[in-house]
């Protein structure tokens, strides 16, 4: 398969400023050293807990938080790089839909004007065409070309995430990146929104990029998921080896805590304990060692590798 997104070494720190001056006295260490790449037509998912950095992952791919250090690669070409008129001409090819359908369409807008608003921005889709091209849009997520005319608070948040299912896909991007984009939606139009997702990817060959918490929508949509702790990744494997044979100890606990599919079936609950680390003073070595139940004396002062279990299964453990 064709490697059509690549981080390489991508970090992303925030400024912590006190005084009158502003000035810097430490990091938040949001992002620290992550490496990964995403193939044509495939579904990478990204899982953590909340304050992992996930969100600030995508991001930091989107070129929207400007890295500390690393590189993003998009089709091979480095995007710090890039002019502001290549820059802008790459931004057609990746869209980003956001995690809440309620703030992140503009109320005084209808939905043709959001719709229409990218096209305006790249100078395409003019006249006919454009009116062709909204009704497509509009008609592909699941909305009718009449409902183009309406507002935002006129519709449901199901609908809402539809609509900003169509302003992603309105400059015919090849990747798409999902910020938690069902967590805020009921169970039931969760399954709609995901489907969804499902046939666009299949019918524009598009490469998706999901960031979510919640473990049974990662394993439905993902082709292969990265497990994120404090900044890093600690784990990387296809969706049903990480579900059947998850080997890092937090991996293993946040699929304990998972609903069992089979009301019948017994699961184990491993429980944490203390509390996450902050990320402006992270733990040395592993930064997992300080709440890992199978911690070890070199866990606390070497940081581990990645060790190859197989068939694209690696993980960042002193254990194997």
């Amino acid at each position: 398969m064709t490697e059509i997104l690549k981080a390489e070494d991508l970090q992303v720190y925030f400024p912590i400023r006190r005084g009158i001056t502003s000035r810097a006295v430490g990091h938040v260490h949001a992002v620290d050293g992550v490496s990964f790449h995403l193939e044509k037509g495939e579904t990478l998912g990204i899982v953590g807990e909340s304050g992992c950095g996930k969100t600030t992952v995508g991001m930091g791919l989107m070129g929207l938080i400007p890295p500390t250090g690393g590189r993003v690669l998009f089709e091979g070409r480095d995007m710090a790089l890039l002019s502001n008129k290549e820059l802008r001409s790459l931004r057609r090819k990746m869209q980003l839909i956001f995690q809440d359908p309620f703030s992140s369409l503009n109320p005084r807008m209808t939905v043709n004007q959001i719709l229409g608003d990218p096209m305006d921005v790249h100078a395409i889709f003019t006249g006919k065409k454009r009116e062709d091209r909204l009704a497509f849009l509009l008609e592909t997520v699941g909305l009718s070309p009449e409902q183009g005319r309406r507002y935002p608070h006129e519709f449901s948040g199901g609908q809402r995430q539809r609509i900003g299912i169509a302003r992603a896909l309105a400059l015919d991007p090849i990747v798409i990146i999902g910020d938690e984009p069902v967590s805020a939606l009921d169970v039931s139009i969760q399954a709609q929104i995901i489907n969804l997702l499902m046939d666009l990817r299949r019918d524009f060959n598009l490469s998706l990029v999901i960031i979510s918490h919640d473990l049974a929508v990662i394993e439905y949509l993902c082709d292969r998921i990265l497990v994120m702790y404090l900044g890093k990744i600690i784990e990387e494997a296809p969706y049903s080896a990480l579900y059947n044979t998850p080997r890092h100890p937090y991996t293993q606990a946040l699929l304990s805590a998972a609903p069992a599919s089979n009301p019948l079936q017994k699961k184990k609950r491993i429980l944490l304990e203390g509390d996450v680390p902050s990320p402006i003073d992270p733990p040395s070595g592993c930064r997992f060692h300080t709440r890992c139940p199978q911690r070890m004396d070199i866990c606390i002062s070497e940081e581990p590798c990645f060790s190859d279990m197989g068939d694209g299964h690696v993980v960042a453990c002193h254990l194997y």
